[in-house]
């Protein structure tokens, strides 16, 4: 394993991997799993992993001498660069293991951040990384100074605001300060959209799912967004918003998101709580999952989870099992939590029709079909079925505004005639 590892390229940085497994039936495994593919994506390779069975995570190590020695020796064996920890560590945590080990030691925390920095694209992304990175940072603080100082090149070092990471607390306050002003500019603009959308009646459907789950992939087919789409985790960092029109010319926005993933450090989900809550400011979700992924089940549990961080309400949810052209297993799929579950495939285009076609029905679910005529004293209803309603007809005609629209039931007494009122006996 050592030989061919090391004919990787000269750039990548080689790491070992290290995860503390508290309870008999727990996902360490799994999680480091998907910690060597968190760097491939940082560019690093994965020379070893390694599981430490404890009832708790050493206070001061994070594990016990003896899985220190352990790794220390795979560093020596295959000259690894880096040690990273599956879960994040305390400050003592973090100094201890470095100065036993005698390499670079980081924890998942650290990668997927040096991921989000390598990914951010537009302005807004790359505050939200620089105030995660910050926040982490502040966090971490041992004695005045960062103990990440010694951290040298590669992964962890990256990222807009890898030049004013080496801070004392004052200048790190400073600092977290000047950015949440500037996200605060950011987030008011995207209350202005989220407002021109909410005035406009073509429904939001906000994407969401587990990190390479076919989110994008899915969002391209529909609308040719031209998102990136790669088989890496976080290959969509920045949220596209694009139309759709059905066949029948019902219109949908679809709005792309972050993907979620287990232990999603606490300081990025505020960080990007604003791109994050397109999914509470829509009218329904659609969440895609991997259904070939043998995690699959753990993986809609983590998005679920990272919804109700986010306080998203009862939303209406379809959800679509991908990569179906991979799913061997012979058992239903089933999600308990979902209005209407579909079977697709994004990148083949198959099952996507009924796909859309369930999306529309769980967004008609909270509509009326309004078919009226309109007087033309009446001036002001069409303007308000316009506002709050899906027109799919209108026509002038002699006697009023013909208009034929969905509508949400709470604005149907719009426009509901005034009935009059019934005498009572006593009235005469």
């Amino acid at each position: 394993m050592g030989d061919m590892m090391h004919d990787t390229a000269e750039q990548e940085e080689k790491i070992i991997l290290v995860g503390v497994a508290t309870a008999e039936n727990d996902d360490t495994e799994q999680s480091l799993d998907e910690l060597e593919e968190l760097g491939q994506t940082a560019g690093a390779v994965t020379l070893a992993k390694v599981i430490q069975n404890r009832e708790k995570v050493h206070s001061a190590t994070y594990i016990g001498k003896g899985k220190i020695q352990e790794v220390k020796e795979l560093v020596e064996k295959y000259d690894a660069d880096c040690v990273v920890c599956d879960d994040e560590l305390t400050p003592a945590q973090y100094n201890n293991l470095q100065e036993e080990i005698g390499v670079k030691v980081i924890d998942r925390t650290v990668m997927i951040l040096d991921i989000f920095a390598k990914r951010a694209s537009t302005s807004e992304g790359k505050l939200q990384v620089e105030l995660a990175q910050l926040r982490y940072r502040a966090s971490h603080l041992v004695g005045g100074r960062s103990e990440l100082s010694r951290l040298g090149g590669g992964i962890g070092t990256r990222g807009p605001g890898e030049q004013k990471l080496e801070m004392d607390r004052r200048l790190i306050r400073e600092r977290i300060t000047f950015v949440r002003k500037e996200l605060a500019q950011v987030q008011k603009n995207r209350e202005v959209t989220r407002k021109k959308r909410q005035e406009n009646p073509i429904p939001v459907v906000a994407i969401v799912g587990y990190t390479n789950a076919g989110k994008s992939t899915l969002l391209n087919h529909l609308t040719g967004a031209g998102v990136l789409s790669e088989d890496k985790l976080f290959a969509t960092l920045d949220p596209t918003t694009r139309k759709f029109s059905l066949e029948n010319g019902e219109e949908m926005l679809f709005t792309d998101t972050v993907g979620f993933i287990r232990k999603l450090p606490h300081h990025l989900i505020q960080a990007f709580r604003s791109t994050l809550e397109e999914a509470k400011y829509a009218d329904a979700i659609l969440h895609v999952v991997d259904c070939s992924n043998p995690d699959m089940d753990a993986q809609m549990h983590t998005v679920y989870d990272t919804l109700n961080q986010l306080e998203v309400g009862d939303k209406p949810i379809v959800t679509a099992f991908n990569k179906i052209d991979r799913y061997e297993a012979s058992e239903s799929l089933k999600d308990l939590h979902a209005d209407k579950t579909v079977r697709i495939s994004a990148k083949y285009g198959q099952g996507i029709e009924e796909m859309l076609e369930s999306i529309s029905n769980v967004l008609k679910a909270n509509k009326v079909l309004l078919e009226k005529v309109f007087s033309y004293e009446e001036g002001e209803k069409p303007n308000l079925l316009r506002k709050y309603g899906q027109v799919l007809e209108e026509e002038y005609q002699n006697e009023g505004v013909y208009m034929k629209a969905y509508i949400d039931r709470e604005y149907l007494y719009l426009f509901e005639e005034p009935k009059e009122r019934t005498k009572e006996p006593w009235e005469g």
